[in-house]
């Protein structure tokens, strides 16, 4: 867990209580080859000591790919979903421009699989159409599915199933209404949007917060920005003034009174006083104030 998380969890724990809702913990642990072992307990020790207390049991996606393949047979069946057969390369030589997360795919197996080709991936049909919706932080976001994306892909041969299918499958089972997580996903928003349609699933709200960066801007370094009980240090005895400073971060004004106190009254008085409409939209460092 680093600074990042922290801020994501602390924005999405308030704004749940806020509602007067469920703050629901998922560990997004698909690609288990490239878990950490012990990573998932020590997250939730981390949690635990920072105040947070979230309600119910949580989930593990890695537990859960049945659940995505019968997801994924559905699509197949209702003919909304189809094998590919095309390597990186290949889709390289034909596609147009790259999007900022990727090629656009341009449609070579959608009609079926070419002779000599073998299933590499399994591919969501889109069509020429806008998604859009209003996000609580970033405001009104649009993305044309045929010109941004194209087919995407919902799970690889080799790999797991994609996050887009496993987070709409989850989110629709555990009656999810709010989602609050980073901007670095407000790109792929309409991928999900789009699953949840043609699943016949409803759209919760999202609101999506802005990202810790290095100083000078660049991306954080986890290893130089843990925050983690694993990592060494007092975390107990800094839990307090660390929420603090993630909620100025997310651009509240804590009273000076909440100095020097325990994480259960900072979290308290966020959960009070939370205001959506004063977190900023750029991402920034974190400043860490004086102990």
């Amino acid at each position: 867990m680093h600074l990042g998380s922290l801020v994501a969890a602390l924005g999405s724990f308030l704004m749940a209580k806020r509602a007067g809702g469920a703050w629901l913990l998922r560990m997004e642990d698909l690609d288990l080859p490239r878990v950490v072992p012990g990573i998932a307990d020590d997250m939730l020790r981390t949690l635990e000591t920072l105040g947070f207390a979230w309600d119910g049991e949580i989930v593990y996606q890695s537990r859960r790919t049945e659940v995505y393949r019968e997801a994924a047979h559905l699509l197949m069946e209702r003919g909304l979903a189809y094998p590919c057969g095309c390597t990186r390369s290949e889709i390289a030589q034909i596609a147009s421009a790259p999007h900022e997360e990727g090629l656009i795919y341009p449609g070579i197996c959608r009609d079926g699989l070419p002779p000599q080709k073998v299933e590499r991936a399994l591919r969501v049909k889109v069509y020429d159409e806008v998604i859009s919706f209003d996000d609580q932080v970033m405001g009104h976001y649009s993305q044309h599915l045929t010109g941004s994306c194209g087919d995407f892909v919902i799970h690889r041969a080799d790999g797991p199933y994609a996050y887009h299918l496993a987070v709409v499958v989850d989110d629709a089972a555990a009656g999810v209404n709010q989602v609050v997580r980073g901007t670095d996903l407000l790109s792929s928003t309409p991928r999900q949007i789009y699953l949840q349609r043609i699943f016949g699933y409803p759209t919760p709200s999202y609101a999506h917060l802005p990202l810790v960066t290095g100083p000078a801007g660049g991306k954080l370094s986890k290893r130089d920005n843990a925050v983690s009980l694993a990592a060494g240090g007092n975390l107990a005895a800094e839990a307090g003034g660390l929420l603090l400073d993630a909620l100025r971060f997310l651009g509240q004004a804590p009273p000076q009174e909440l100095h020097g106190a325990a994480p259960g009254e900072v979290l308290a008085w966020g959960v009070q006083h939370f205001d959506v409409a004063a977190v900023p939209r750029a991402s920034a460092p974190f400043d860490r104030s004086p102990l």
